[in-house]
């Protein structure tokens, strides 16, 4: 009986931080559609933002360009307002997800799209850890071309494709 009692109350209390984190993660969202406004290259699919490749990289490059910089920085000083709300006894965590289209790429930088969707991943995480977030909230993964949000192979579906997704979630 101890036990069963036991695991209610963590069960409860575990659901009760998820609500929490959900609450913050609303906030976060609401925030960013106010910073980033009507930009048809930034878009929010389900649980997450995200970037068309283009607004923040050159084709085949893993180097943030200009007009991007400035949009991650905005996405950071938003970040680290409602983070600096968030009790430290919720793990919560920031995915920055990497994906290319189905073109191959094979350069001595990026052998193949795995590599180039990581390295995107991986600046954004440096900028985002030079505005100030947590190294330790983030996490950068690379999909390659192997996530699509469209199956096509004209220029349209092979744009979309290209992006960068961020997640504001639990670890």
């Amino acid at each position: 009986m101890q036990i069963v009692n036991l695991g209610q109350r963590l069960n409860a209390a575990l659901a009760g931080k998820v609500q929490e984190l959900a609450r913050y993660r609303s906030e976060f969202f609401g925030r960013m559609r106010e910073i980033l406004g009507d930009n048809p290259d930034i878009r929010i699919v389900g649980d997450r933002f995200v970037f068309s490749s283009e607004v923040l990289f050159a084709p085949g490059s893993a180097e943030i360009g200009e007009e991007g910089r400035s949009q991650l920085i905005r996405v950071g000083q938003a970040l680290k307002e409602i983070t600096a709300k968030i009790p430290p006894d919720i793990d919560w965590i920031l995915q920055v997800e990497g994906h290319t289209d189905r073109v191959p790429i094979n350069t001595s930088q990026f052998p193949s799209n795995w590599e180039l969707s990581q390295a995107r991943a991986m600046s954004v995480i440096r900028l985002l850890t030079e505005q100030g977030i947590p190294p330790q909230h983030l996490a950068a993964a690379g999909y390659g071309e192997f996530h699509p949000l469209e199956t096509g192979t004209g220029d349209a579906a092979l744009r979309r494709n290209r992006r960068i997704e961020l997640k504001l979630t639990q670890r």
